[in-house]
């Protein structure tokens, strides 16, 4: 019934393990996978940069919350692909820090809104020109995943309206990095979408880190189908919007 998600090349940040590898097999597993699959880990070692047989996949080393490294990588990823661009940009490096109101710090903070935030801006200010590129070159396609897109992989924990898990999770920390994120996909369809580059935040439904084993509303393997089901379906109207892995719209 779904045909899934058919993209020439995606680079996915965070591969290191957790979601960000789930999500590259799960790509890797598509009906027609992409041709170019870049998995930006910070381990050179890590798991998903191709050190598995199964995962056939070019590595640019990434460190988001580097700028040297984010060049470098948007230098291999432009060897790979040339003329015809970067068609998908996943943003879902994240970290976190356990903390409450009453224990929260500026260490704390300023460390996750460098990695959760800032990350993912240089990130997608760096990759402009290859999705602006990608989006030139299938210009006769409309807004999809498939033309021109990021995704920042936000949480639900960064819905103001939603708030939710407050009881179980504080982590102050993590829900105004989070708040922040979803902000930033709004400035960036904004800024964005008139060249053709759609903007969405996803929350994938699998809390990461968990809180303890088997904790989260879904499994990783459900999360990811529900993922890569939702990026294949947005499209124009979808720019600039916040959604669960479930294919529903959350409130800011």
């Amino acid at each position: 019934r779904m045909e899934g998600l058919s993209v020439g090349s995606v680079l996915l940040t965070g591969c290191d393990g957790g979601l960000g590898l789930a999500l590259l097999k799960g790509l890797l597993e598509q009906p027609s996978p992409p041709r170019h699959l870049f998995a930006a880990c910070l381990d050179p070692q890590g798991k998903g940069c191709g050190h598995q047989p199964v995962l056939k996949t070019s590595c640019p080393l990434a460190d988001v919350t580097d700028p040297n490294s984010i060049k470098a990588a948007v230098g291999k990823v432009q060897e790979k692909v040339g003329s015809a661009g970067l068609n998908l940009l996943v943003n879902n490096t994240s970290t976190t820090r356990r903390s409450t109101l009453a224990t929260e710090t500026a260490e704390n903070m300023s460390l996750v809104y460098t990695t959760n935030t800032i990350g993912p801006l240089q990130t997608s200010q760096a990759f402009l020109p290859l999705l602006k590129e990608a989006a030139e070159a299938e210009r006769q396609r409309e807004m999809s995943c498939s033309r021109a897109a990021i995704i920042n992989i936000s949480s639900i924990l960064g819905s103001i309206e939603v708030a939710e898990a407050w009881e179980e999770r504080q982590d102050i920390c993590y829900r105004c990095s989070k708040a922040a994120l979803n902000m930033l996909t709004k400035c960036l369809a904004l800024e964005y979408g008139n060249s053709g580059i759609l903007c969405v935040s996803v929350d994938p439904g699998h809390v990461t880190p968990p809180l303890e084993q088997g904790m989260g509303p879904v499994t990783e393997e459900e999360s990811v189908r529900g993922v890569l089901q939702l990026l294949a379906q947005l499209s124009a109207t979808s720019n600039g919007t916040f959604w669960d892995w479930r294919g529903q719209r959350l409130p800011w």
